[in-house]
């Protein structure tokens, strides 16, 4: 009975170690799946943000470039508009007051047609933007 005994101790024993080994080697596979799928999922998220961070980055220039667009277009407006108005009180004074009424239709003319120019500009612009916008967006997702 002392012989088989020790037997089955010795059998426990190595079937213990048999467990342990496994238990030991299911955890340590496990630990590095999970450790795996955490930095894939952190190197995803980090991606996403940069790609995100880049279009906003791409968004934000285009809107600075059509309020550039727009300042220079209002800058544009009111030169002309004072260079008629300084035409017009030249040629009021030397030609006198009866021109005086083509001299408005005139002016009003070339401002009529400085606005159409510029806000035609301005919506060219903006479609512009919008369609590249959309296409970065389109791109990246």
């Amino acid at each position: 009975m002392c012989a088989s005994g020790q037997v089955v101790l010795v059998v426990v024993v190595v079937v213990v170690k048999a467990v342990v080994v496994v238990v030991v080697i299911v955890v340590v596979v496990v630990v590095v799946v999970v450790v795996v799928v955490v930095v894939v999922v952190v190197v995803i998220i980090i991606v996403v943000v940069v790609v995100v961070a880049v279009v906003v980055v791409i968004a934000v220039v285009v809107v600075v470039v059509i309020a550039v667009v727009v300042v220079i277009a209002v800058v544009v407006v009111v030169v002309v508009a004072v260079v008629v108005v300084i035409a017009v009180v030249v040629v009021v004074e030397v030609v006198g007051y009866s021109s005086l009424t083509v001299i408005v239709v005139v002016v009003v003319v070339v401002v009529v047609v400085v606005r159409v120019v510029v806000a035609v500009v301005v919506i060219v612009v903006e479609v512009v933007a919008v369609v590249v916008i959309v296409g970065l967006v389109e791109y990246k997702t």
